[in-house]
């Protein structure tokens, strides 16, 4: 009688994964042709998160349009969509934590670029989301230009850009390596090297750029980057591309830039 009734449990579960599509199904394999850059942004938010507040309408993580680092003059959104290398060829709302993604397509190589805006009180999400993806236990993909596009863990550049959530909460979880790729990553937050450093450890991952100290991760930064690692540029000369446009925009000099913005472990 057990047997039985352990069998019929198994029964009404299967049918209820197939009514919800949730049996397992074999990955989408991305075109392997098509290379990807990943950008997680936890937007700026006064409220939610344990920053030194800025002007409230910039500092409103609910909303995208005004928030310092996406919709604001040297926001990811912003920032990208005025640059002549990239051109925006898809926006969606997507839901109440990842607000808004664009996705890019490079003027002149064969890149994408997607960038999510993840609501700021979601901030702890976000941080999971992109450490997940640097060591490839999050993959996905998505359908552009009739093309199958890897994203998540199946880009090749993964990057977190805003506040350093790990200075106001902690993680359990363990970030280690499932598919023995090195994917390039890029952390623009306060004091990132250190704070991240634990969590991907056992990531396998080539830190482009990180930081060593207080910083305002603006999207001049990591574009400038971007550059270099679209030449196939060495990670100091990426670090380098990416302290002098800091140093530009911050006007803090280029030694304090190079001291600030640093590259590998």
């Amino acid at each position: 009688m057990k047997s039985l009734v352990l069998a019929f449990l198994s029964y009404l579960i299967l049918i209820n994964c197939n009514a919800q599509g949730l049996q397992n199904k074999p990955a989408v394999k991305p075109d392997s042709s098509i290379k990807t850059i990943h950008i997680y942004v936890a937007l700026c938010d006064n409220k939610y998160q344990g920053i030194v507040p800025v002007p409230s309408k910039i500092g409103n993580g609910q909303d995208p349009n005004s928030n310092l680092y996406w919709g604001c003059s040297y926001g990811i959104r912003t920032y990208f969509k005025n640059s002549k290398e990239w051109k925006l060829i898809k926006t969606q709302k997507l839901d109440s934590i990842k607000l808004e993604r664009l996705i890019f397509k490079h003027t002149t190589k064969n890149y994408y670029l997607i960038a999510d805006a993840y609501n700021g009180k979601n901030i702890k999400e976000c941080t999971k989301d992109f450490l997940r993806s640097s060591c490839g236990q999050l993959k996905n993909t998505i359908n552009i230009d009739n093309k199958t596009i890897g994203i998540s863990g199946n880009a090749s550049l993964v990057a977190y850009i805003g506040h350093d959530g790990l200075m106001d909460f902690q993680l359990s979880e363990t970030f280690r390596n499932t598919d023995a790729k090195t994917r390039d990553i890029i952390i623009l937050a306060c004091i990132s090297k250190s704070y991240f450093s634990t969590h991907l450890k056992s990531a396998k991952v080539n830190p482009l750029v990180w930081t060593t100290g207080l910083m305002c991760p603006e999207a001049y930064t990591i574009h400038d980057a971007i550059v270099g690692y679209l030449n196939n540029e060495s990670n100091e000369q990426i670090r380098t591309r990416a302290a002098l446009a800091y140093s530009k925009y911050q006007k803090c000099g280029e030694k304090a830039a190079k001291n600030l913005l640093v590259t590998g472990w």
